[in-house]
């Protein structure tokens, strides 16, 4: 269909009359006439009703009307979307994470943003899930799995693992509590699919420590919930909740971390724009957790 045409429908209509919507889109009245009635006989539809030299909509013209103003604001939105695709402009985003990075540091610094952003959009998806998800949708994925090398990444921050306590707990004033003390607590930890809890597998590990007593949960926030009442400590990476207290998990004189990484497709047509807002990103995790890359 002839959007030209359609255009011509629409301003006749918006104008009242030929001659008015001849000179709004500066086409002879003649022109614009036969152009109408070749939009009516490609419809099969009688648009217009015409006594005495006037034009009124007819029952099927005011039908067809909203469908025409809707695939001309259409057309109009896919020639924005493609000149901003030209230009490598971003006009929406859409990020994958994970739940704890989405509340803790994506949905943060979203909060940072003004009108002259990206609309954002954000995918909570599984580890497993963040960059493949960048095939199906997603602008910029953040991970905390090394992407793969066929992907454009940016190192963003490493965030701590923490170990939570009530602040009655005899470590809350100690700032940082070693691996090897680990073993002697009851610990409340996430599923081995999450990276806070990799982390500290891999670390209890390499330094031959064994646990004791272990309970799994699904999030993070119940694992919290559960250390708050005072049935062991808590291994996340999440924010505190519920007035715990964070403790840093000390091992060979290095902190427990996971890494988190920013990556997108190295042929996305906004890559200079992806690599400004990892950058920012980058930014607000070093000042917001005072931590290294």
């Amino acid at each position: 269909m002839d959007l030209r045409l359609l255009r011509y429908f629409v301003a006749v209509v918006d104008t009242g009359s030929v001659t008015a919507a001849a000179r709004h889109v500066r086409v002879a009245q003649p022109s614009l006439s036969r152009q109408v009635r070749s939009l009516e006989r490609q419809l099969g539809l009688v648009l217009f009703d015409r006594v005495e030299g006037r034009l009124t909509l007819s029952s099927a013209g005011q039908r067809f009307l909203p469908v025409a103003r809707d695939l001309l604001a259409r057309a109009d939105l896919a020639g924005r979307a493609a000149a901003a695709i030209r230009d490598g402009a971003l006009t929406d985003l859409t990020i994958s994470c994970p739940a704890t990075t989405l509340t803790d540091v994506i949905a943060p610094f979203l909060a940072t943003w003004t009108a002259d952003d990206p609309m954002p959009r954000v995918w909570q998806r599984l580890p497993a899930q963040i960059y493949p998800s960048l095939t199906s949708g997603a602008d910029l994925a953040v991970g905390t799995a090394p992407p793969p090398s066929s992907l454009t990444s940016l190192p963003l921050a490493s965030l701590p693992v923490w170990a939570y306590v009530r602040p009655d707990h005899p470590w809350a004033t100690r700032g940082s509590v070693r691996l090897a003390d680990l073993a002697d607590q009851p610990l409340l930890l996430l599923g081995p699919e999450q990276h806070s809890r990799q982390a500290l597998d891999a670390a209890i590990l390499g330094a031959g420590v064994g646990l004791g007593d272990t309970t799994e949960f699904a999030t993070a926030e119940v694992a919290q919930a559960v250390a708050a009442a005072g049935r062991g400590v808590a291994i996340v990476s999440d924010d505190p909740r519920f007035g715990l207290v964070a403790l840093r998990v000390r091992h060979e004189r290095r902190d427990l971390v996971i890494r988190l990484h920013a990556a997108w497709l190295a042929d996305h047509h906004a890559s200079d724009s992806l690599a400004s807002l990892a950058r920012r990103l980058n930014a607000f995790c070093e000042s917001r957790y005072a931590v290294d890359v």
